[in-house]
């Protein structure tokens, strides 16, 4: 079997060391090229030359920004539900990890790799479903508002040689909170044919569950929303402490209820649209897309096959 490993060495837990034991085991199965990544969109351009290629397998070794950059990669060369596009590999790398541990592969690269190779000689996977935000697709989760304020602040503290960690993003959403909760809301959402609501100030958009990770801890916004659903919509009418207080308890305990006037939530949906009255800013799979005033958002149900 041909395979491509496309590895990220910025990714949080990804090292040399690591990365070469990886190599090492999957080489001894399969046919393997070994890419690192050296500029934004790389990850994306091997994985799209890799299904030009006729390669039977693409890894990505990273956080989840690599593998939606695989994704993305795959599907620019590729056609949906295509069953000769490669299959996807995960060897977790990042620091969440988040689509990763949804499909419950462990957190550790040497145990992944280990799941890897036994899901390649058994011929084990499964598709999965996406979603699409405008022309970008993403694995786990999408938002408009508050969410990418805090990923786009995170980047930026990054950037700087901040080391990110759950409580930077703990810091980060409380100070975006205290920005956002002064602001008029700008957001309107139509969730498929139903009439749309004007007045929100933040739309999560979710591909499965949980929604993320904080740390350890699950953070489930939408408990109904799987890979083999549509996607799930949680949006906040208000940012009033004791309402935002009270969902995110609740998302921290395992569940996310709608609560009349504070919030609007829907499972397994299959088109929304947001409208911004100013452009705002967009983030994929915790990646910041810059500013828009408009976006549509899909499910596209077994759009890739997954080793698992």
């Amino acid at each position: 079997m041909r395979a491509v490993l496309v590895v990220n060495p910025q990714a949080t837990s990804t090292t040399a060391a690591g990365r070469d034991v990886l190599a090492h085991a999957l080489a001894s199965e399969l046919k393997l090229d070994v890419v690192e990544t050296q500029y934004w969109g790389h990850a994306a351009d091997t994985a799209r030359a890799a299904v030009e290629d006729g390669v039977d397998l693409v890894i990505a070794h990273g956080g989840d920004g690599t593998v939606n950059e695989v994704v993305n990669g795959m599907f620019a060369a590729g056609e949906v539900g295509d069953r000769a596009m490669p299959t996807l590999g995960v060897v977790p790398g990042g620091s969440a990890n988040v689509f990763a541990r949804a499909l419950g592969l462990p957190r550790d690269p040497v145990e992944a790799t280990h799941r890897l190779l036994r899901a390649v000689a058994e011929r084990s996977g499964r598709w999965v479903g996406l979603g699409r935000a405008d022309d970008r697709w993403f694995t786990f989760n999408a938002g408009v508002g508050w969410d990418a304020e805090v990923v786009a602040e995170v980047e930026r503290l990054r950037s700087t040689g901040r080391n990110v960690t759950p409580a930077l993003y703990a810091r980060t959403a409380l100070a975006c909170y205290f920005r956002m909760a002064r602001e008029e809301p700008k957001l309107t959402l139509r969730i498929g044919d139903e009439t749309q609501v004007g007045g929100l100030h933040s739309v999560f958009v979710s591909n499965t569950d949980p929604w993320t990770y904080l740390g350890s801890r699950p953070v489930r916004m939408s408990p109904e929303t799987s890979f083999d659903t549509g996607l799930g919509v949680f949006a906040l009418r208000n940012m009033r402490a004791y309402p935002v207080l009270r969902h995110v308890a609740e998302m921290l305990r395992g569940r996310a209820k709608p609560h009349g006037r504070n919030s609007i939530q829907r499972a397994d949906v299959g088109h929304l649209r947001v409208t911004c009255t100013k452009p705002l800013r967009l983030q994929v799979d915790g990646d910041c897309l810059g500013e828009r005033s408009e976006i549509e958002f899909l499910s596209v149900p077994e759009a890739l096959r997954v080793a698992v």
